[in-house]
């Protein structure tokens, strides 16, 4: 609703208006309102009014409810005016407090989930390998001894319990490969051993080869600044004059070359 100057003015009045004025235009139904538009606790019954969109007490309750006198909730924008269309219009209650009540709790939760949920980052994971970069982890013999402990414990077969028809009992080729594989592993742990001894000792010599090279740039670094500062007075002359009982430098060469025929 458009405000004009020549509109009443908001004037100071009472907590709580009560007059005989009744507006002329039709009630309001409760029931046609949202469940969020009005309040009807007892004692606190309030609604928005359907022409300002101000929360407006009930009045009247134990006779003809109606909208008391308000002013516009649009004083924090323009000057606060008096709402002549919405006060003093009358309300039809045809709805319960209950059934109000109720409607009210139940809306919680649908609006709550129309709310719009926390925005979690999603945890940066490392990109997987290739398959051309994967490298199959090498296996020791005592990796294979518990597995083929452990397939002897649950497999029948090795235990002897598993029979054919004819009676006799069934080999576990599962076991028999983890046996071979065991005993080779086995054979092979010596060399294994022995390689893994060399690139540790390699290893421990390339370290020691680093930690002297960075001991000797480190002295390098730490004499850098008296080595400058001995070549920057080695470059200096002194003051005066240069003596003159000293020889003077030849220019000409002491065995001029025979020009040749």
């Amino acid at each position: 609703m458009s405000t004009t100057p020549v509109m009443p003015k908001a004037r100071k009045r009472r907590r709580k208006t009560r007059t005989p004025n009744v507006n002329i235009r039709p009630s309001i139904i409760a029931s046609d309102l949202k469940v969020n538009e009005i309040d009807l606790t007892p004692g606190r019954e309030h609604l928005v009014c359907p022409d300002c969109s101000t929360w407006v007490p009930i009045t009247g309750m134990l006779g003809t409810p109606k909208l008391v006198p308000h002013h516009t909730g649009r004083a924090t924008v323009s000057e606060a005016r008096r709402c002549t269309d919405g006060s003093n219009r009358r309300i039809s209650i045809d709805i319960e407090v209950d059934a109000w009540s109720t409607t009210l709790i139940e809306a919680v939760p649908t609006t709550a989930s129309r709310r719009a949920t926390k925005v979690l980052p999603k945890p940066k994971m490392a990109l997987a390998p290739a398959v051309s970069q994967i490298r199959p982890a090498p296996l020791s013999a005592e990796q294979v001894r518990q597995v083929f402990r452990t397939h002897q414990q649950r497999c029948s077969a090795c235990k002897g319990e598993a029979a054919g028809r004819d009676g006799q009992s069934l080999p576990c080729r599962d076991g028999e490969r983890l046996a071979v594989t065991f005993l080779r592993l086995l054979r092979q742990e010596p060399k294994r051993q022995a390689v893994r001894e060399l690139f540790a000792r390699e290893r421990r010599r390339i370290d020691r080869q680093y930690a002297a090279a960075a001991k000797r740039t480190g002295g390098w670094a730490a004499v850098l600044p008296a080595v400058k500062e001995a070549d920057t007075r080695r470059a200096q002359l002194p003051v005066g004059d240069a003596p003159l009982g000293a020889p003077p430098v030849p220019v000409e060469p002491l065995h001029p070359r025979r020009p040749t025929r």
